[in-house]
């Protein structure tokens, strides 16, 4: 075997020398950790190379996307993907565009489309790659070289740089500020629309997130914005589908209180709604528009359309999900709802079972939150894990990472985040604290 070592001359070690012995320690393909080599080589002195080597491919492996334990007590975090969906399929190919019934070619969205458009009480419907896609198809496809009226409230900036403004410019159609940022009424819609050189197609109403104004403010509605003469498209942002939320027992959770939802604002009027699938939906990233069968098809045939599509997996994953809420087994299918769910008493047992089989930590209540932007100031009541000083570097380490949070010096572990199947590799994590 070949080991590094600098020659008595001072020259530095053969790329395929330090390659071969960067293999030991870390399970790269050879070509990355040739790669890595030569940029060692490059730029570190030679007595240094081999420990820039080793910096270098532990940086790689530690930025390759692997499956973690969310320990954070955020349900939809988005540095983690958000809500947590396995990928199902056995390496067959898909229906995913082949009608079966005549054989030939089909429309990715026709089943999935129906599907949502039934759960949402909707006449049609259609799958995109985010919401952000769902906003941009919407406002090109149905005010392309037009006006968009929208609240001064609501024309917000999202995570990720989304803008209201620079999505409507980027559609090719113009935005009209409505109102006021704090109070915006029917009245100031009615005069939009009304004013003269003004062509507005659309009323675009916005999930404002986690953003809020509080105090002296107004809004308007969407069952009187449906009094307007043109169409409303409301974007509901975290996707809920039914705020009575039917596939739960009992009462719907207080946390959900304010939160809009897609069959109530259909049924108010909206002629659009926007949202996420992978919220509180439960399912892959994508955007899904439901509506009026008219304007529906007019963004299914826009140019964009195309270009914003998503693909088998998250086709396949939005039936599931669909089905899944049609049949009322979203408790038992979807591992958002059952995080949310889970009862405290269930969570505190956890941690008691946890806390003995490691022997680190004390049982503690926490609050989790719903995350991503979905029901903002609301929390959950939840149980975990408290363990003195900060171990978030360490439990990163783990062979499994362990994604916790830490306040006043202590690191916190919330359960309600925590797949129950995981608590036997959360044991064995905070086992090797004490080592």
């Amino acid at each position: 075997m070949n080991r590094v070592s600098v020659d008595t001359a001072g020259r530095p070690p053969s790329v395929d020398a330090l390659a071969r012995e960067l293999a030991i320690r870390h399970s790269l393909p050879h070509a990355v950790l040739v790669d890595i080599a030569r940029r060692a080589i490059a730029n570190g002195s030679i007595a240094d190379v081999k420990k820039i080597a080793d910096e270098l491919a532990s940086e790689l492996a530690q930025s390759l996307l692997r499956d973690v334990v969310n320990a954070t007590g955020v349900l939809l975090h988005t540095n983690l993907g958000r809500a947590p969906v396995a990928v199902q399929t056995i390496n067959r190919a898909s229906n995913l565009e082949l009608n079966m019934l005549t054989g030939e070619r089909g429309s990715r969205q026709d089943a999935v489309g129906k599907l949502l458009a039934l759960l949402c009480g909707a006449q049609a419907a259609l799958v995109v790659n985010n919401n952000a896609a769902a906003v941009l198809l919407v406002v090109a496809a149905l005010a392309n070289s037009r006006d968009v009226a929208v609240s001064r409230g609501e024309s917000v900036e999202i995570g990720g740089n989304f803008r209201i403004p620079e999505v409507t410019e980027q559609s090719g159609a113009r935005l009209v500020d409505v109102g006021t940022t704090n109070r915006t009424r029917l009245r100031d819609y009615q005069k939009a629309i009304d004013k003269r050189g003004n062509d507005i197609a659309l009323v675009l109403k916005v999930h404002p997130s986690n953003y809020r104004v509080s105090g002296f403010v107004e809004d308007t509605p969407t069952r009187e914005l449906a009094t307007l003469s043109v169409p409303v498209a409301v974007d509901i942002g975290s996707g809920l589908i039914d705020n009575t939320c039917p596939w739960l027992e009992g009462r719907t959770p207080a946390w959900l209180a304010n939160e809009p939802a897609a069959r109530q604002t259909l049924k108010d009027g909206a002629a659009l709604v926007m949202f996420s699938g992978d919220k509180l939906f439960g399912g892959p990233q994508c955007g899904v528009i439901a509506g009026r069968a008219d304007l529906v098809e007019a963004c299914a045939q826009h140019p964009l359309a195309r270009a914003l599509r998503p693909g088998s997996l998250t086709m396949l994953s939005m039936q599931s999900l669909a089905l899944a809420y049609l049949d009322r087994t979203v408790t038992t299918e979807i591992t958002f709802w059952q995080m949310a769910t889970i009862p405290v008493s269930e969570l505190q047992l956890r941690a008691e079972k946890i806390i003995s089989a490691s022997g680190v930590g004390e049982v503690c209540s926490l609050d989790s939150i719903p995350g991503a932007g979905s029901a903002p100031g609301a929390t959950i009541a939840s149980a975990g894990i408290v363990i003195a000083g900060d171990h978030l570097a360490k439990l990163r380490k783990h062979d499994v990472p362990i994604i916790a949070r830490v306040k006043d010096s202590k690191t916190f572990i919330d359960l309600r985040t925590v797949r129950p199947q995981d608590d036997a590799v959360l044991a064995s994590a905070l086992k090797s604290l004490q080592k």
